[in-house]
């Protein structure tokens, strides 16, 4: 299942993202998923925690929760709780996860992750972070009390967004909040953060 993972997301999105001036009047309709390699790296690290109760922030189109997903499927009848803002992207997200095969291994909720995401219950195993970057800091904050010993966070484009990101990168790489923590060298980065 693995090695089909990309090729089943291109199938159900496409593989180009909008022209420029799309891009430029529409940021809600913006596709711009996981890279198929950081796909089969949130689907390894779930699979080797044996992740069962994965949260997403940044849903979009579910490229990234159908990895997640298949992980969850895969470790024993896991879940995925995801959030989206943009309703079009929601919906999108739910069609491509019943195509996938996958809709009974996620939820995606809709609305304001730090509303939407607020009544999780522990233990968290896995947490994506992927949505806009001014809220990884808050959504870390919102959900590491929920977070098993051992709990991985991914956290992506912290290369990308450096700045926008460096509160969050503070906090997970003091040493003082909780977690150990590397940068993983993808082109965009993507933040490895273990829950002590």
């Amino acid at each position: 299942m693995l090695g089909r993972l990309p090729s089943l997301a291109r199938s159900f999105l496409g593989r180009d993202a909008p022209a420029p001036a799309v891009l430029s009047s529409r940021m809600k309709d913006l596709y711009i998923p996981l890279s198929p390699a950081q796909g089969r790296f949130l689907y390894l690290v779930a699979r080797s925690l044996s992740a069962r109760r994965i949260v997403e922030f940044g849903t979009s189109f579910g490229v990234s929760t159908i990895y997640a997903a298949a992980a969850a499927r895969d470790n024993g009848n896991g879940r995925v709780i995801g959030s989206e803002l943009e309703p079009g992207k929601h919906e999108q997200a739910l069609a491509n996860l019943e195509a996938a095969g996958l809709a009974g291994h996620a939820e995606v909720r809709l609305g304001d992750a730090l509303q939407t995401l607020r009544d999780l219950a522990p233990p968290i195993d896995l947490v994506l972070l992927d949505g806009w970057k001014e809220l990884y800091l808050p959504m870390i904050e919102l959900l590491a009390p929920k977070l098993r010993p051992g709990a991985v966070v991914l956290a992506d484009n912290v290369r990308t967004f450096k700045r926008s990101l460096a509160p969050y990168l503070a906090y997970v790489q003091s040493g003082r909040s909780g977690f150990q923590s590397v940068t993983v060298p993808f082109p965009s980065g993507f933040e490895f953060s273990v829950r002590t």
